[in-house]
């Protein structure tokens, strides 16, 4: 009822807006009437509203069509841009490939440079067995790896044999560090405190390995390093120790310890050991190391010391001639003077002495060490002396 009466109240308005007019025009002196209809009227407005609606309409559509093309570009555009993300994703991972094969190429270079400098080159036997065991023992991760990225594959794989083999080379120097504290004590002496003497002896520049700041050893590789410098420091410490003898001659006139004085008969600590033989008998030192002294000490005449490192020095006294300079580096073997008799002594004979941190230790144990300690000690020195490392072991006392 509500909607009929609005429509008719509509109704009533149009026709009250559309009704008939009439429009005078004069011409020549004669007057003319012009009716226009209200229905004429209404056919003009419905007209021109249709007009207008139709064009409303297609405005509308070329703005939603305009709306609609633009969306389209945008999505073509995102679409584009998710292809240059992806592109730029897989750009990443192959500069991020290259990034981790320049990483395993420098570990394999640490891995050769640890191995040449500790151990020295392995034999092909060893490589063969190495890689045998490389390939039973490639690592699950590893074959999933290679499965999803076949690029990654020969990545993976060398990184899985370069830890295996860096734990092997672990348990191969760990033993051998086992091997020269044994040989160390034989002498009667005690390798944690050697070898932390040598330790307290370091320093230089710092020069990072890696290019990259805070950039660290792979664990395992890191506990490698660590197994071969605690071997590295034993072996040189083995070395170190005085083991050959400092004459030819076997005659043992005087040993280490109470006795009673040549000159004052009196009971008297002797500092060494008395080695009798004849004028100008060569004196050999028995290890490697720097000369400390050359020259006149009272009491001891003429005399050569010789320190080896890790608070050890070994002292040569009574020559009648001294071949050897101070701040000289001897190997092990080299001839220091000829035996004499000069200072406080009653004949032709060598004052043999082994010090340690300065005092004065039984030189018997070095002088007697077994076969199994000197094969010990020489494997250690064939290392330390090997051309590969960066310099000599005689360089810093063998």
């Amino acid at each position: 009822m509500h909607t009929q009466n609005t429509k008719q109240g509509l109704k009533a308005r149009l026709d009250h807006m559309f009704t008939d007019r009439e429009f005078f025009m004069r011409s020549h002196g004669q007057v003319r009437f012009l009716t226009i209809s209200a229905k004429l009227q209404k056919r003009v407005f419905y007209s021109i509203a249709a007009a207008l609606a139709i064009w409303l309409l297609i405005t509308l559509a070329m703005m939603i069509n305009q709306l609609t093309v633009t969306g389209e570009r945008l999505a073509l555009a995102q679409k584009e841009a998710e292809v240059n993300s992806t592109e730029s994703r897989l750009a990443n991972y192959k500069e991020s490939i290259e990034d981790v094969a320049a990483d395993l190429k420098q570990r394999q270079d640490v891995l050769d440079q640890m191995t040449e400098q500790f151990v020295g080159e392995q034999s092909a036997a060893v490589k063969a067995a190495e890689q045998k065991k490389t390939d039973e023992q490639l690592s699950e991760n590893t074959r999933k790896i290679s499965a999803a990225f076949p690029e990654a594959a020969q990545l993976a794989r060398l990184e899985a044999r370069q830890i295996i083999y860096a734990r092997h080379l672990t348990q191969a120097a760990m033993k051998r560090t086992e091997q020269a504290a044994e040989a160390i004590r034989k002498f009667g002496l005690n390798p944690d405190k050697l070898s932390k003497n040598s330790k307290d002896a370091m320093g230089g520049p710092l020069i990072p390995y890696f290019k990259k700041q805070n950039q660290q050893l792979h664990p395992t590789l890191e506990r490698l390093n660590l197994a071969l410098q605690q071997m590295d420091a034993l072996e040189r410490t083995l070395i170190a120790i005085p083991s050959g003898r400092p004459s030819s001659t076997g005659m043992l006139s005087s040993s280490y310890g109470y006795r009673r004085d040549p000159f004052t008969g009196v009971g008297a600590m002797h500092s060494g050991m008395d080695f009798r033989g004849p004028l100008g008998q060569p004196i050999l030192a028995a290890a490697g190391g720097k000369v400390t002294h050359a020259g006149w000490r009272s009491g001891y005449g003429k005399t050569v010391e010789i320190t080896h490192g890790n608070g050890l020095m070994t002292r040569y006294a009574h020559l009648s001639r001294i071949e050897v300079t101070t701040g000289q580096k001897i190997e092990q073997g080299i001839q220091l003077g000829a035996m004499g008799s000069t200072g406080r002594s009653t004949g032709t004979h060598l004052h043999f002495e082994v010090r340690l941190n300065g005092k004065a230790i039984n030189p018997r144990p070095f002088l007697e060490a077994n076969t199994d300690v000197l094969k010990i000690k020489a494997i250690a020195r064939q290392r330390a002396n090997s051309p590969n490392r960066a310099e000599s072991g005689t360089s810093r006392g063998s």
